[in-house]
């Protein structure tokens, strides 16, 4: 049995939560396998709004279960916020949900770090969202972080310490105000609290389950324009957030990889600094965000919003072996009369290309549009046949441009407001 992967191809936001929502009970096992806290997977049913940082979206099908891998950063506090939040669903949690003793542990001061580290860049901060994932990332990379399996140590107090001791004496050179003996406290009982939940050598755990032919979906976080490597540098995460971090996130062999599922909304969006060239800057741009309610989930800032982005979208098919496209968010833009398509850049030096130059954060970018109509209703049914003509006539010059299938349509936020245009999971 192949793991599929599900992954943004933007710059996060595509809405994931919702795709592993709606995918989840044809799976055994969904997985996350890199980011963490940072990450804000939107679900919606039954009327009611679900919000999740570190927990898997396949958390509310009873039969499906849910990986944090060891790719992922875990802030214990966070967690067992998210798992109080959970109870009233009383969900099968303790026994659906299972932790690998190598994900790395954000203490409290990779949190104090963080604020001190974007305070310091003044306008050059990257508008992380002081969550501790960059400095629990650099610890982790340092050889000097702790792991989910280090709070079964005896000697844990001592590692922590230890680490500790290092931020701290970072921070004496920060303006950064804390009481240290409070956030102790906390992160302590959580610690007491995540013990409590199941915590495995994931990499075993993953690959007898594919051994057993059951199926498992691996579920990114963030967008591939947000990679460490490929994304636009450095206004970026800490993570590989492409296809290649499912292996190294979860400990499965590149030949393990089946379907690529790539997650684009239908027009584009960037939350933070960095660049973005189709970014609207006008009216059209404040409808795009008050169509879509573009704030982000985990930090609630508004979101930059501008016309989808051909050049970029094929760099992230590129790089992420993309299988099947699912386009979200396509109601939003039902009022529009006319629909941009970003298809070329123009360089500083007057030359048009269709690539992603090196130099995207200096090089002076000027979008070439296509026009398309817009279809300027709304889209009711849950069918292909239902779709507006213009919307259908869009998604066909996509598939055309992008030469990958569109398989999905999202036409609103609740799990029933679904378009399958082909069959998609196992």
């Amino acid at each position: 049995m192949k793991v599929d992967v599900l992954l943004g191809l933007q710059w996060g936001d595509e809405g994931k939560g919702k795709i592993v929502d709606v995918l989840a009970p044809k799976y055994d096992v969904v997985a996350r396998f890199q980011g963490g806290p940072n990450a804000g997977h939107t679900l919606e049913f039954d009327g009611i709004k679900h919000v999740l940082h570190q927990i898997p979206s396949g958390i509310f099908r009873e039969k499906t279960r849910n990986i944090i891998g060891n790719g992922v950063v875990l802030d214990p506090i966070i967690f067992r916020s998210e798992i109080e939040k959970l109870a009233k669903y009383r969900l099968n949690v303790r026994s659906n949900l299972f932790i690998s003793k190598k994900a790395t542990l954000i203490v409290p001061t990779h949190r104090l770090l963080d604020q001190a580290y974007e305070k310091a860049k003044g306008d050059d901060k990257i508008g992380s969202t002081l969550k501790g994932i960059g400095p629990s990332y650099q610890d982790k990379i340092g050889r000097q972080g702790l792991r989910v399996g280090d709070v079964l140590s005896v000697n844990f107090d001592a590692k922590f310490k230890k680490l500790t001791d290092i931020h701290l004496e970072i921070l004496k050179k920060h303006d950064i105000e804390f009481n240290w003996n409070e956030l102790q406290a906390q992160f302590f009982s959580a610690i007491e609290f995540l013990k409590e939940f199941n915590l495995i050598d994931s990499e075993y755990f993953i690959n007898d389950v594919l051994n057993d032919n059951r199926s498992v979906l691996a579920e990114g976080a963030q967008g591939s324009l947000l990679d460490i490597d490929f994304g636009s540098y450095p206004f970026v995460t800490s993570s590989n957030t492409v296809t290649a971090g499912a292996c190294t996130g979860l400990g499965i062999a590149p030949s393990r990889i089946g379907e690529v599922y790539g997650i684009f909304k239908a027009y584009s969006t960037r939350v933070g600094s960095g660049p973005f060239p189709t970014e609207l800057m006008d009216a059209e741009g404040e409808r795009m965000r008050k169509e879509g309610n573009e704030f982000g989930s985990t930090t609630g800032r508004p979101r930059r919003c501008g016309w989808i982005d051909l050049p970029s979208l094929k760099y992230s098919i590129m790089i992420n072996g993309v299988t099947q496209l699912l386009m979200m968010k396509a109601d939003v833009l039902n009022s529009f009369p006319i629909i941009k398509v970003c298809t070329h850049y123009k360089l500083n030096d007057g030359s048009i290309t269709e690539t992603l130059p090196y130099e995207i954060v200096n090089e002076k970018i000027v979008p070439i549009y296509h026009e398309l109509p817009g279809w300027q209703t709304p889209i009711t049914g849950t069918s292909e046949a239902d779709l507006p003509h213009n919307l259908l006539s869009y998604i066909s010059f996509l598939e055309r441009s992008l030469n990958v299938p569109i398989s999905l349509i999202s036409i609103g936020p609740d799990r029933s407001q679904t378009v399958l245009r082909s069959k998609i999971g196992v």
